[in-house]
């Protein structure tokens, strides 16, 4: 590190005493389990299909995998978690993660009260920053697909290209169309009133350039004082570094701030295989290797244009992080500046959390909650990440275990 003191993430003895012996060895249990690819494949096949079928595993399901990577059942459940985690200087994006249901106009606009539930709860909390936003929640998958679709025909900057689309639409598609912008609109007022900031969810990159347009659009309109709007950029897609790069541009000449979390991705299997499948390019980076230095020098590109761009480093990567802080530092760059905050996912990677914390950031925790039956999708996600990510796991396994032993456990 260029100046102050060395940030370590090995401190396992200040990273983990948020947690209870019994929460440790649950941990140990999952991360070791999740090290063993076969039983992580039956399991992300066979646990879905026991909930729908009625089988009666919810109570196994709640006392295991939900306890580590989700904040409980309702908003209520979180209380609890957040307050423990405050005393730790760990704030909180809080995500209504259910899934999925019903498309229809109704569902779509109890997902977004829901939405508008969680932002007034939040602003209630202390410790409670964040909320985080799927705006599949909001519309019609086959609509966004449609728009995405034309979207990558026309020329020119997202925007226009996100206009020559929507001319395109049927008149009851627009009218579609327009009650998905109402519904987004609602939540904004909501967040900027309430000073809660909002996190929009990244999505398939076959559907993702209509969602890039509209919530770009929407910053235009939010993040003129500060940021309360984040998009989201997923890293492992060779195309979003210069995506952050245009997005900066477009702030600086439209006088808004471009709020930005950064992230290496969670659709990589699924993309690859519908892009093999479909016979077009794969929107994913050859490599990790690519896809690691195209973080950093978003990292860095982000922190370097503070004046237009607010970036939440939402990253388990050790060396991400210290890349962040160096040049933090580097550039006499307070840690907690008001437009840099850093993000780990509950039930992994304390080690960075908490060290990050102690050091002066800026940092939270991504908690999830809703009924179990409903965050289903989302648990299964972490077991393949923490899967196919083998030498990250092994980490998180051996500073588990490397806490075990120094508790005498």
């Amino acid at each position: 590190m260029s100046s102050n003191t060395e940030l370590s993430f090995d401190n396992t003895e200040f990273a983990f005493q948020y947690k209870s012996d019994k929460e440790l060895k649950l941990a140990n249990f999952l991360f070791s389990s999740m090290g063993i690819p076969l039983l992580v494949k039956m399991g992300t096949r066979i646990t879905p299909w026991a909930i729908k079928s009625g089988l009666p595993i919810k109570g196994l399901i709640k006392r295991t995998i939900f306890k580590q990577f989700a904040g409980g059942e309702t908003l209520e459940d979180t209380a609890t978690l957040a307050q423990h985690l405050g005393k730790y200087h760990v704030g909180i994006i809080l995500d209504y993660a259910v899934e999925g249901g019903d498309e229809s106009e109704a569902e779509y606009d109890k997902a977004a009260e829901q939405f508008i539930k969680v932002i007034n709860y939040a602003a209630t909390q202390s410790n409670i920053p964040f909320m985080s936003v799927k705006v599949t929640g909001l519309s019609r998958e086959s609509l966004l697909e449609k728009l995405d679709e034309m979207m990558k025909k026309a020329e020119g900057s997202l925007i226009k290209r996100y206009e020559k689309a929507l001319a395109q639409l049927d008149e009851e598609e627009k009218k579609e169309w327009d009650r998905v912008k109402e519904r987004l609109i609602k939540i904004c007022k909501q967040a900027e009133e309430k000073n809660v900031g909002m996190m929009v969810d990244a999505e398939e990159t076959w559907i993702t350039d209509p969602l890039d347009a509209l919530v770009t659009l929407m910053m235009d309109s939010f993040n003129r004082e500060k940021p309360i709007i984040y998009n989201t950029a997923q890293m492992y897609r060779h195309d979003r570094l210069q995506f952050v790069k245009d997005c900066y541009e477009a702030a600086s000449e439209r006088g808004f701030i471009f709020a930005i979390k950064l992230v290496r991705g969670a659709y990589m299997e699924k993309e690859r295989e519908r892009a093999a499948e479909l016979n077009y390019p794969s929107p994913i980076q050859p490599n990790k290797e690519a896809t690691d230095n195209d973080f950093n020098e978003a990292v860095n590109f982000c922190i370097r244009h503070l004046d237009k761009i607010a970036v939440n480093i939402s990253s388990h990567n050790e060396k991400s992080n210290l890349i962040a802080i160096e040049q933090l530092r580097e550039n006499n760059i307070p840690l907690n500046h008001p437009h840099v905050s850093f993000s780990q996912l509950f039930g992994m990677s304390d080690t960075i959390t908490l060290n990050l914390a102690k050091a002066g950031c800026n940092i939270c925790k991504y908690l999830p909650f809703g009924p179990v039956k409903e965050v289903i999708p989302y648990l299964m996600r972490r077991a393949q990440e923490n899967t196919s990510v083998k030498g990250q796991t092994g980490r998180e396994i051996g500073l588990i275990k490397k806490e075990i032993k120094r508790r005498g456990l």
